[in-house]
């Protein structure tokens, strides 16, 4: 069992990494957490062949996160597959992923697998197979927007996940608002965080680790001169805490 990261970079397009995405690779069941845009050349650079992949999990609805799905569908159709696509999604977005791949044209009758949509919701354990669960909590990282839906049409669901894989319970951030996020499952024991960098301060990772006390933090959704940055503030902290934090960079397998 293994975490693959797909694409380590932030919002802003990089020719140096692809958006932030991973893949759970397991014996029993492949889940992509995450697809932006460009995932489907993202997935092809790792190696990753569309056939592979048994489920799709969406933290948020922001382009760099969501908008190549619809493209990644296209992908799978055009290799033929067969096997059904199990799409984890929060109930309050599912009907918004959906409208999604039908305004691209996508329509079910034309495809030669299922496409299979698992609603979950905030604070309910889903089991994905028998080797992989997670549990979500709502983050605050769409709360600025809410204010400009005038037309009150949107659910500003933003997910940070606690996936539980064989004995390792692995935090996934996702995009948050504040430092606060970091510590929506302090109640759990964590031993490996991936943490996206983009929307805090690094000194704020730092105090996360010694209260949440994980083995590694992994740190993605990186823009082109972050590495430099953290490179630096790594160095000026003790080298026993600088060992545990870890700039991820696409294609980077971790073994569970």
């Amino acid at each position: 069992m293994k975490i693959k990261f797909i694409g380590t970079g932030s919002g802003k397009t990089s020719l140096q990494r692809f958006h932030s995405s991973f893949i759970i690779l397991s014996e029993s069941f492949n889940l992509l957490v995450d697809a932006g845009d460009g995932i489907s050349k993202a997935l092809l650079k790792s190696n990753i062949s569309f056939d592979q992949i048994d489920g799709i999990l969406f933290s948020h609805l922001h382009p760099d996160h969501y908008s190549g799905f619809a493209g990644l569908i296209v992908q799978m159709k055009l290799i033929n597959r067969k096997k059904a696509l199990r799409v984890f999604v929060h109930e309050k977005l599912s009907s918004v992923v959906k409208d999604f791949l039908y305004t691209s044209y996508l329509f079910s009758e034309k495809m030669d697998f299922e496409i299979k949509y698992e609603e979950f919701t905030h604070g309910e354990k889903k089991q994905v197979c028998e080797e992989i669960n997670f549990l979500s909590r709502q983050n605050s990282h769409l709360g600025q927007y809410v204010k400009y839906d005038i037309d009150k049409k949107l659910n500003f669901i933003c997910s940070c996940f606690l996936f539980g894989l064989k004995n390792r319970n692995i935090f996934y951030s996702g995009d948050i608002g504040s430092a606060k996020d970091l510590y929506l499952f302090e109640d759990q024991e964590i031993q490996t965080i991936i943490c996206e960098t983009t929307h805090l301060e690094l000194p704020e990772l730092y105090e996360s680790l010694n209260k949440l006390k994980p083995d590694e933090i992994y740190l993605t959704h990186l823009d082109d001169d972050s590495e430099s940055q953290i490179e630096e503030w790594k160095n000026s902290i003790s080298e026993q805490i600088r060992n545990k934090f870890i700039v991820a960079s696409d294609e980077l397998t971790v073994p569970i």
